[in-house]
């Protein structure tokens, strides 16, 4: 069956149109708390939120939807995705929720699902979900809706966990940080976080007011922050996204790190240790062909997914890899928490700063990444890489990037768009295959 609500990463759209409705989200909250109903036990779900405006409409849409099928909610208020996750397994939940459009504006929001094991759900599930909010579902007897309530102590739980992801003797003092929460979920708990550790904390992004999430700050626009680590000569800036999930680094140069740059420093340093899981890291065709050698260097292996977090988790969980993450810097370190967590892989970083002793230029740059190039083409309708021309432009490319480069031809999941992305040591080969092949998929549609 088709997908009408769920994308790759839960319900998506801009507020108040389409999907993304107090109607749609008090009928998500009646399916999954019907779906997640098993056994005789009282029933719960958790559900956090970023600080976009419609954050408390879509909120109380839900809380509407998961009391009116019996089932009781615990709110937390605004907090970051991976804390929901972490939140939805230690309370022992029934079912997770985050309302976040993560690095989109303000305008939009979102719906992501949890299960009690604090994963993101299957497609199964998913797709089992979707089917439930066509139907009239039964509701809960008078005497059984649920109850609501908040709890005061979401930050702190979570601001232990992250901490308890170093070790105890490791500390942060000594170091100034420059830390933009993109005025998102982690304004109160990332800053909190790294100043108990001993930094110093230069913060941005932390005065949220419902309309300025990810607005010219955040892991999305790093103007704001590179202008401040060069302003008050930072030893690193941090950057996070609206709802915490990802990361993008910047040395003291204030020059981007990027999530291959991270993944590379991870990956190789825990298995210095012997720490690192299944022999490699687990990325998406999009990382760049640089971190596949640097880490075979290392005789480290690349696995590579389709563009998405939970593509990468897949693997992970099949493979039983524990570093994993996406360029974009989505990190997902398996051996402390179930989701992206930006805050938990900012913690590695820092503690490899200081562990080392080097400048974060010298210690966050360990290959130079091959040039690499992303177009997209709009096209009207029908399926243009299935043209003749458009095959023989791809097989074309292919044979001219053969043993020097990558090629990744892929269409939008959400839009009629095709992603033509090449990467290779020549630069001007890499911007010729790429146009040729735009240019036979426009002439195609």
């Amino acid at each position: 069956m088709g997908r009408k609500f769920f994308g790759t990463d839960g319900i998506r759209g801009r507020t108040n149109a389409g999907v993304m409705t107090a109607a749609t989200a008090m009928k998500v909250g009646q399916a999954a708390g019907s779906y997640f109903q098993r056994g005789d036990h009282r029933h719960r779900v958790v559900i956090g939120k970023d600080t976009r405006l419609s954050g408390y409409m879509m909120e109380s849409a839900m809380v509407a939807g998961f009391t009116s099928v019996g089932m009781d909610v615990v709110l937390l208020g605004p907090m970051p995705t991976p804390a929901v996750a972490m939140l939805t397994r230690s309370m022992r939940a029934d079912l997770g929720v985050m309302i976040s459009a993560s690095h989109n504006p303000f305008e939009d929001n979102g719906i992501k699902l949890f299960g009690p094991d604090g994963y993101k759900l299957s497609d199964e599930a998913e797709l089992a979900i979707e089917a439930m909010l066509e139907q009239d579902l039964p509701l809960a007897d008078a005497t059984e809706v649920g109850r609501a309530r908040r709890i005061e102590d979401a930050r702190g739980r979570y601001i232990h966990a992250v901490k308890a992801s170093l070790p105890d003797n490791v500390r942060l003092d000594g170091l100034r940080i420059v830390l933009d929460c993109a005025n998102g979920a982690a304004y109160h708990v990332t800053p909190s976080a790294l100043w108990e550790l001993g930094a110093e904390v230069i913060t941005l992004g932390v005065e949220p007011n419902g309309k300025n999430i990810n607005l010219a700050v955040g892991s999305t626009h790093l103007e704001a922050i590179k202008a401040r680590v060069r302003e008050v000569r930072a030893d690193i800036g941090i950057a996070l996204d609206g709802d915490a999930d990802r990361l993008i680094v910047v040395d003291e140069k204030a020059q981007t790190v990027d999530g291959d740059q991270i993944m590379a420093l991870i990956g190789s340093q825990l298995a210095a240790r012997g720490e690192l899981r299944g022999g490699g890291v687990v990325a998406t065709v999009m990382s760049n062909l640089g971190l596949e050698r640097f880490l075979k260097s290392k005789g480290l292996d690349l696995i590579r997914t389709a563009v998405g977090d939970r593509y990468v988790l897949e693997k992970m969980r099949e493979g039983g890899y524990n570093v994993g993450g996406e360029q974009s810097g989505h990190m997902i370190l398996a051996d402390h928490a179930t989701t992206g967590d930006g805050t938990i892989a900012a913690l590695q970083v820092l503690a490899a700063l200081v562990s080392s002793g080097k400048p974060a230029s010298e210690l966050l740059h360990l290959f130079d990444p091959v040039p690499q190039l992303l177009k997209n083409v709009r096209f009207a309708g029908g399926k243009p890489l299935e043209a003749d021309t458009v095959k023989a432009a791809i097989a074309d490319a292919e044979a001219r990037l053969a043993g020097k480069g990558r090629l990744v031809i892929r269409p939008s999941g959400t839009e009629p768009v095709i992603r033509v992305m090449a990467e290779g040591d020549d630069a001007e080969e890499v911007e010729r295959v790429v146009d040729a092949i735009c240019d036979a998929v426009r002439k195609a549609a």
